[in-house]
């Protein structure tokens, strides 16, 4: 099983640190956001991950190109130019970095890809974190037999709620509640190879004709998950997702 990781857009809303790096480089805790999202797929066992890259890629290959070098101690040998690394602690992570395009649409990013996936394949975008169950989500997907399942997630609540009497006493004040139920795509699928020609080409948004689509020939399932779920969308999000990870208490860590 594959993790293809949509990491190429532009980031605009988030232009305070996007300007400087992509949107999944951004740090969370000292790690991109991108380490982040791999770390879940692979406390699910996915450690196969394929990125697709647009907005300044090469910052994301050099990360990862350097990624062992960084994670170990190393002796150098300036004569010879030899180096030595000890007790690596990277993660036995396979990472293929494939340049989609600049301007390519997330339909597009995902549809040149197709040289490396399989038959089935997991997809997320590059900006959201969660404690979603990878492995009951792929089940429901084998067991149901569609070509799609998309995670439908409750949305956090953005401003706080006023329980208020007729004449007008406010009884109750809840801190950012929860979003009204409705259910919104939280970005992790699971995703038969045969979705891929549902994709016209680069400026192929893929939540638009390709889910559509989808979702009117009956090939789309929901998978409902009640947990944690936020994405990266803003300054005022990162900092959120820092706190929470610098106060222990980020519920996406569910590796050990």
């Amino acid at each position: 099983m594959q993790a293809v990781i949509l990491a190429g857009g532009f980031g605009t809303r988030i232009s305070e640190e996007s300007h400087l790096k992509p949107k999944p480089m951004i740090e969370i805790g000292s790690r991109p956001i991108l380490w982040h999202i791999m770390k879940i797929y692979a406390h699910h066992g996915i450690t196969d991950f394929v990125i697709c890259l647009g907005y300044r890629g090469h910052m994301i290959k050099e990360y990862f190109a350097n990624y062992v070098m960084h994670s170990s101690d190393m002796t150098v040998d300036a004569r010879t130019g030899e180096i030595t690394f000890h007790g690596s602690v990277a993660e036995p992570w396979r990472i293929t970095l494939i340049d989609t395009g600049e301007n390519s649409m997330t339909g597009g990013r995902l549809k040149r890809a197709k040289p490396w996936l399989g038959q089935t394949f997991c997809m997320t975008y590059g900006d959201g974190v969660s404690d979603i169950d990878i492995t009951a989500e792929i089940a429901f997907h084998r067991a149901h037999g569609k070509l799609a399942t998309i995670a439908a997630v409750t949305p956090p609540g953005r401003y706080g709620a006023l329980e208020i009497t007729a004449s007008g006493q406010v009884e109750r004040f809840i801190e950012k509640p929860p979003g009204d139920e409705g259910r919104i795509n939280g970005g992790f699928f699971v995703l038969e190879r045969e979705v891929l020609d549902r994709i016209e080409g680069d400026p192929t948004p893929f939540e638009g004709d390709p889910l559509e689509g989808l979702a009117r020939d009956g090939e789309l399932q929901a998978w409902r998950h009640p947990g944690f779920w936020h994405a990266m969308d803003t300054l005022r999000d990162r900092n959120h997702l820092e706190k929470l990870w610098a106060g222990g208490a980020a519920p996406w860590k569910i590796w050990s």
